[in-house]
């Protein structure tokens, strides 16, 4: 190929992504794919299934992208790879982490908000008398990692006046929440539920933080900020792709998909991840609210606010100490990306 084509090409991957992918799609000549590397902040699970499912199906290619997903894991932290320009997309759990990169100065920012729930949820056991989620706050014992009690839990203190007394470690050993019937306990939704009806025989009542105005997003997208302002046709394109395997996974064939994350985590059977698959639809976690009208990715400037709000009023930040405009950007997402796609697939 000439060098006045590939210089052509490549112009019109950055100005037009959609036309990228469209002369691919219609056969068009073999052209180089841009190497991109995606790192998660946990082990390979169908809460990933969609960045998995656009590797799988060929949606990253036809976005001209070569995509390569590195899990993360307990042992693995990915966090410090992206400023340090050793990845180039990152999958982080909730705007906690883009308040703490904007207030530490770290050059990122978030591009999209694949999941409109933070999956994290508070259970109790069945016949306890616990049929709200106030009624939680009158547990003797929850069970709330670490890491949760300097965040949540802050949240759950100023708003809905939970004590201190409550809180037992979780040390994600379910043992002790199951010994206690009257005991409640933190859980990833679409993850804890399943293995607590498998070890303990029962489903837990399960309380979403996110319906009770916990309102973050979460399974977020970052990338460093001199990406965006030097390449943002690259970050579209991540994007785009992103959503479009987000939509088959949730609404098309995600065999595909599966077969890669099983490859990734051995761990992971197929029979869990189906479940966690109709936990994240079940509950909204992926599409609900404005990605309904947006596509999946959707974020709103105001949303991001009320949550900051809410966490300087939990006393996890202070006045001013945030700059907002910094967080996040909107200019890759609300543009209804995956909508006509996911009428196809749920058509009757």
């Amino acid at each position: 190929m000439s060098t006045s084509c590939t210089s052509s090409i490549s112009l019109l991957s950055q100005r037009q992504p959609w036309l990228w992918a469209a002369l691919l799609l219609l056969g068009g000549p073999a052209l180089a794919q841009d190497k991109v590397v995606f790192a998660t902040n946990w082990k390979a699970q169908a809460a990933h299934g969609g960045f998995y499912q656009a590797l799988a199906d060929g949606t990253y290619k036809q976005y001209g992208l070569d995509v390569e997903i590195r899990p993360g894991g307990p042992q693995v932290n990915n966090r410090p790879l992206l400023p340090a320009g050793r990845i180039d997309f990152l999958m982080t759990g909730n705007l906690l982490h883009s308040f703490d990169n904007v207030k530490n100065g770290v050059p990122v920012i978030t591009v999209a908000s694949l999941f409109q729930k933070d999956p994290q949820a508070l259970m109790a056991h069945p016949g306890q008398g616990v049929s709200r989620f106030e009624d939680l706050k009158k547990a003797p014992v929850v069970w709330v990692a670490k890491d949760a009690q300097f965040t949540w839990w802050a949240w759950l203190k100023a708003d809905y006046g939970f004590k201190d007394e409550q809180l037992r470690p979780y040390n994600y050993n379910l043992g002790p929440f199951l010994a206690d019937k009257k005991s409640v306990q933190q859980g990833y939704a679409v993850e804890e539920p399943i293995s607590i009806q498998k070890q303990g025989g029962f489903k837990p009542q399960t309380f979403l933080l996110a319906d009770h105005g916990y309102s973050t997003y979460s399974t977020t997208i970052e990338a460093r900020t001199d990406t965006v302002r030097k390449n943002p046709a690259l970050v579209q394109r991540f994007v785009d792709a992103s959503i479009i395997g987000w939509v088959n996974y949730l609404y098309g064939d995600r065999s595909k998909g599966d077969a890669l994350i099983r490859r990734d985590n051995p761990e992971m059977d197929a029979a869990t991840i189906a479940e966690s698959v109709a936990l994240m639809k079940s509950l909204g976690v992926v599409d609900s609210g404005d990605s309904l009208t947006l596509g999946i990715g959707a974020m709103k400037p105001e949303r991001i606010k009320d949550f900051h709000d809410k966490m300087v009023r939990a006393g996890l930040y202070k006045p001013g100490e945030v700059d907002l405009s910094q967080v996040a950007t909107t200019q890759f997402v609300n543009k209804g990306v995956g909508l006509a796609q996911k009428k196809k697939l749920v058509a009757p």
